[in-house]
Parts: C-alpha cells; structure tokens; sequence
C-alpha cells in the first residue's frame, strides 16, 4: 500500500451526515478506482466501486468530479454509500441496532497495477452523545426509548415500523426528541391473526407520563404497513397531534384491526393473482391491493376525517409494493370532501417503497417480511438517495411545527 497517496475523510460522523471524500498527491490524470465495503448486521458484505480521473494538482474529490463508471456515473459526492449493494440478489442492508455504528471501509485502488494505494474507514452512528437508549417491557409495550440528554422539555414521537428497527429514532432523538421505537410485528406475532391499537395506544400513552416530555400531544412516524397503523391512531386517539405517514395504505391491511375489545376495521382484500413475477425473480405486489373505495372493502377504510391531528402523507411515486400515490390522492380527496386542510401531501417521482435515513445502501428487492414474494420495492436508485435525504429533512421540521414544546431549545441537536 502507498505511503504518499492520501485519502481523506472524517473516522466519524451520524449516518445521516454526508461525508466529503477525497483523494490526493496522485499523478495528474490518474485514474483510479474508489471502492466502499460494509457489512450489515447479518454478516452480509456490500460493496460499491467507481472510477475517476484526477485532477490537474493529482486529487480526487467526490463532491466535484464525476465518476466515469461503476456502481454510477457522474457527480455523486455520496455514491459509493447509497449504491452499496451486495453479491446476492434480493439483499436488504440490515442495520437496525442503534449502538453499533455501521463501518464504511473506502479504498484507492490501481487497477492496472493490482494495488491498493489508500484506505480509511468511517464510523457512521446512529447515536448521539448523551442519547440514552432504555429497552422497555411494560405491560402491552415491547420497544426502545430514546431521550436526548438535557432537562427537556421535549417533543414525543411514537416511531413506529412494521418490523424492528431503531433507526429513525435514534435519529430524531439526536435532533431533540423523545422517542418510542415500536413495531406492529415481533417474535410474537408468528400466529397473529389480528391486530389491537390498543397496543399502540399505551405506546403513547407511556411517552406522555415520561418526564421530559412536554408539548401538546404526540407525533407519529410510520411506514409501509405501519403508516395505516398510524391512521388508526390519529382517528381514534385524541393525543396524536401529528402524522407522518410514508408509502402505506389509506386502509387497514392484512389483518383486522380491534380497539376496546371490538373489531373497527376490516382488511383490504389482497388478490394474489395480480402479483407480477419478474425474471430476477422478485414480485411486484403494487396492483395485488383491491381498490379500497369498493363497496366490499369500504369497512377497511380508516375515518381519517375524524382525526384532530396534522398530516404529513409521502408518497413514492415509483413504489412498486403498493399504489401510495393513489392511496394519498384517495387521502386527500376524503379529507377535502369533509372540509379538511389539515394535511400535506409530499410526493417523490422516482422513489421506491423503502424511504430510509439518508445514504443508506437503495434496495431494489428483499424477501416480503409478511408474505412469502421477494418484493420489488420500485425507485431508480439516484432520484430515491436524493428523496431520502429530503423526506429526513422534512420530518423533523414537521413535527417541530405541530409539537408545541416553548422551552425546547434548538441546541438539544446533537453534534459529533
């Protein structure tokens, strides 16, 4: 490996930080060949490469030169992040935990000459200084809280998924809020055959006895199946002020849905006949949803008319696991009808279904977590990084908006 090659970057920054990458003291005109490599939780190895030529004073600078091949072509200062991909088809970079950072490996390679001439890694956290995580088991609850250090008081946000996962929160924690980490399914849920709000009702209901929460009521953050979970919530729990509900359903799915001891939804019907297969093998789930305002599946709608709570509806237009446009515009249309404005619509054209923390790896299929197809989640992977990095912008800005909290300070945002 050569001494004189330089390549620069920071050991350390938050996952959803950009990182600027550079080389230098390589000849004028050289070209080299930048790779990444990371391995996700499982043990999986994902790897990206791209090539480029250096300038006239011998450096490499992401954030100015374009890559002229590889993983992708052009100017992309956070390219060999998002298109990270691993050897195997339909792979899913798994990186729930918040504790562990994920480690980036970046390389200078000479492919002429079969040398590496630099590497460095970057450790990308998910947990700011003075975070506290605390697994909770009370009762109905099974999750992770996380609360910023400082007195508070802080705005409360119900982060919740489909599966485990504590990204987002550990995220929204850094930038000054108390958050709840739970999931609709767990290692419990193998034989579910309903589904009670109640659970997620004392999710909310334990944020609000914490002692640093202030404000007016609690946010949520959904996604996929757990955005409709989320509706739910907003039209029958008083205490939800705002909604971020991201490439779900306007209906409730898969399984009924109870609250007191009572069925209140039924579920959209799934028909597995319209289920694309593709040659990669993956499946297309995006046209299989029946149409919610039929007549046979208007007891699965969600009254969201009903809702005192704000709306943040986000829509990948590219979404290939369900029609969220279409579910949206159906949103939108039946809160104007009832004299509503209290929403906002956010849609990304070319995104795919899974809209994670900005520059993780972009996932075009993985194995469906609550049915056998190996989902295709849709999205061209550079407009879907760049979608991502704007919807996690937009998030805490939201929920700045519609959780009064007057003694927040903007300097609770963590900094590493």
């Amino acid at each position: 490996m050569s001494s004189q090659i330089r390549l620069l970057l920071r050991a350390r920054c938050f996952i959803d930080e950009p990182l600027h990458v550079k080389v230098s003291r390589l000849r004028s005109g050289q070209v080299v060949t930048m790779r990444a490599r990371s391995t996700d939780e499982r043990g999986v190895l994902f790897s990206s490469s791209a090539t480029y030529r250096a300038d006239y004073r011998g450096e490499v600078d992401l954030y100015k030169h374009p890559s002229r091949g590889g993983s992708y072509v052009g100017v992309e200062p956070m390219g060999l992040l998002w298109s990270l991909r691993a050897e195997a088809l339909h792979q899913y970079f798994q990186k729930e935990k918040a504790l562990e950072p994920q480690a980036v490996i970046f390389s200078v390679h000479n492919e002429e000459e079969g040398r590496v001439l630099a590497e460095a890694t970057n450790e990308r956290l998910l947990l700011g200084d003075g975070v506290t995580r605390l697994p909770v088991n009370d009762g109905n609850i099974n999750g992770v809280l996380f609360t910023p250090p400082g007195a508070g008081p802080f705005p409360a946000v119900l982060d919740l998924n489909s599966f485990v996962t504590e990204k987002g929160a550990a995220l929204l924690a850094n930038k000054g809020f108390v958050v709840l980490a739970l999931c609709v399914y767990n290692v419990k849920s193998k034989n579910m055959k309903e589904i009670h709000l109640d659970r997620f009702r004392d999710g909310i209901d334990f944020l609000q006895r914490q002692p640093k929460v202030g404000g007016n009521g609690v946010g949520v953050l959904s996604r996929s199946k757990a955005a409709d979970i989320a509706l739910s919530l907003s039209a029958f729990v008083p205490a939800v002020k705002a909604c971020v509900w991201i490439n779900g359903c306007c209906s409730n799915t898969f399984f009924p849905l109870y609250y007191n001891k009572r069925q209140i939804l039924s579920t959209l019907l799934f028909d597995h006949s319209k289920v694309i297969h593709t040659e990669s093998g993956g499946h297309i789930l995006k046209f299989a949803f029946q149409n919610p305002l039929a007549e046979e599946n208007k007891g699965s709608l969600i009254p969201i008319e009903q809702a005192k709570a704000q709306f943040l509806f986000v829509a990948s237009e590219d979404d290939m696991c369900g029609d969220s446009k279409a579910f949206v515009d159906q949103m939108v249309g039946r809160l104007k009808r009832h004299g509503k404005d209290n929403f906002e619509s956010v849609y990304y054209p070319r995104a795919g279904h899974v809209m994670s923390p900005p520059f993780s790896p972009y996932c075009y299929s993985s194995p469906h977590g609550m049915s056998n197809y190996r989902a295709v989640w849709g999205g061209e992977p550079r407009a879907h990084a760049a979608a991502e990095v704007h919807l996690w912008k937009k998030i805490p800005e939201f929920f700045r908006a519609h959780l009064s909290c007057k003694d927040a300070d903007e300097s609770n945002k963590m900094s590493v």
